[in-house]
């Protein structure tokens, strides 16, 4: 399993928003994205989604391999994508990708007016879908006899600890997810409230919102 132990902002879900500028129309869609094929799907959905735009700006950041990029799609060099991956570097998000669909209305906006209409719009689909921050989490398997089981979910529960599945079979599994800095808080808790007789492995550090 891939150790990742630093926490990073992104974004919280889909999102899109529209607006006119000088009688272009301006679309941007953000996206949370975990690797290249998602990147690619979601270019490939928007090109379906809004068809013949003139425009398909975009930039993109893949926290995993630390990769980034930025284009603009014809227009001038540095108006379009450059100012939407400064944004998503200035707010320190990862995984994520905005796309600005662009409709041109026949009115020339000028380098400038450029780069603040593909930024602006691109902050405004942010702001609407907000950001979800990332934290480094254990993830355990627990086994449990069927004597133990309710008693053990009903602690992780109340410790706000996560259960992400539960598997029955002669004994029951659970995987839960524990913050990093509460790691030793529930090697300790586990082992008196069973008084160890309950199995656990720990598989490794995952990120989770």
């Amino acid at each position: 399993m891939i150790i990742m132990a630093e926490d990073f902002n992104s974004v919280a879900g889909l999102g899109s928003i529209e607006q006119v500028i000088e009688k272009s129309k301006f679309i941007a869609l953000v996206a949370p994205v975990r690797d290249m094929d998602e990147v690619e799907k979601h270019m490939k959905d928007t090109r379906r989604t809004f068809p013949n735009a003139r425009h398909y700006v975009y930039a993109y950041r893949l926290y995993r391999n630390r990769m980034e990029k930025a284009s603009d799609d014809g227009e001038p060099q540095g108006t379009g994508g450059r100012p939407v991956l400064d944004l998503l570097q200035h707010r320190q998000i990862w995984d994520a990708q905005i796309i600005v669909v662009r409709y041109f209305g026949g009115v020339l906006l000028g380098t400038g007016g450029l780069a603040r209409a593909y930024r602006g719009t691109a902050l405004l689909a942010l702001d609407k879908v907000g950001i979800a921050k990332y934290a480094p989490h254990v993830l355990y398997t627990i086994y449990t006899t069927y004597p133990w089981y309710e008693q053990i979910k009903y602690g992780i529960r109340q410790k706000g600890w996560e259960i992400d599945k539960e598997i029955f079979e002669e004994k029951v599994s659970l995987n839960i997810y524990i913050p990093v800095e509460e790691d030793l808080i529930f090697e300790k808790w586990i082992d008196e409230l069973t008084n160890k007789q309950v199995s656990r492995e720990r598989e490794g550090i995952v990120l989770r919102a």
